[in-house]
């Protein structure tokens, strides 16, 4: 099987493009221009340079590479979706029919003319299911009774977003809930919140959005997100097991255990509510 994939930024396009190379899979990489690396190119079978607006040509490559299914890997800024976007005739036509410009409106209409084309979007971790994270605690530490209370507390808040389309993330501290994840990023968020705490603890709840699929926007962890973490005192991610990325999972986890920090995976509500 020979697949695409739509290569956004951070380490997620590069984790899957090394892995089918172990695996011997062919993927073409079409990479998003303003946002990412270079570095895909010694990694893909072959590799294309497409603008974010350049739906037609996208359904071009894939039509002249045979290419049938396809995923996408890597973070699109959301910021960028409306600041750096230029669409083509066919982007232009889907922008006008819908009713609202969020991530699953948009993307999900995207998905729909790749439908129409022949052109599957599949599981954007399709080859890393390893890299998923495990349900129950993953690290040394756990949490005690108050922290407890606190993720459910923060769980419930991300799931009520969920379908606003607003983020995947939230801060909690002290039971209340101090920053809720927007366009700019779990990082930027962490930072935001830390000067709003005077030095308290915050933990941060990640949500899948109660989505039934994998197929793009997947929440991601990696090595600078337990960076920033610590920078922000920040001791605690919670996040859906089976549904969260953690990209370099055996370093991640070392590094949480190094700096005394808990990460605790749960079932994804509607398994839970099931």
């Amino acid at each position: 099987m020979r697949y695409g994939l739509i290569a956004g930024n951070g380490r997620f396009p590069m984790l899957a493009l090394e892995t089918a190379r172990k695996l011997g899979v062919e993927v073409v990489a079409l990479g998003i221009q303003e946002e990412a690396s270079k570095e895909i190119e010694a990694l893909a079978a072959k590799t294309y340079w497409i603008s974010l607006g350049a739906l037609g040509k996208l359904i071009d490559i894939c039509k002249s590479e045979g290419i049938t299914q396809l995923m996408m890997a890597g973070q699109v800024k959301h910021a960028s979706i409306f600041s750096s976007i230029r669409p083509d005739w066919r982007l232009a036509k889907l922008l006008f029919t819908l009713k609202e410009k969020s991530t699953e409106a948009l993307i999900g209409g995207v998905a729909k003319i790749l439908a129409e084309e022949g052109i599957q979007l599949v599981d954007s971790t399709l080859l890393l299911k390893p890299l998923l994270c495990g349900l129950g605690v993953q690290t040394r530490r756990k949490p005690n009774a108050d922290e407890e209370k606190e993720i459910r507390y923060g769980r419930d808040i991300a799931n009520a977003l969920a379908g606003f389309d607003v983020g995947q993330s939230v801060v909690v501290c002290d039971r209340a809930c101090v920053a809720v994840e927007a366009m700019e990023g779990t990082d930027a968020m962490l930072r935001r919140a830390a000067s709003l705490v005077n030095g308290r603890e915050m933990r941060l709840v990640k949500s899948s959005r109660r989505r039934q699929h994998m197929l793009w926007d997947v929440p991601v962890a990696g090595l600078q997100t337990i960076e920033v973490m610590r920078e922000t005192g920040t001791t605690i991610l919670a996040c859906d097991a089976g549904r969260t990325l953690f990209l370099d999972k055996v370093e991640l986890l070392e590094k949480a255990n190094a700096y005394g920090l808990c990460i605790v995976g749960h079932a994804p509500l509607e398994e839970s509510a099931s």
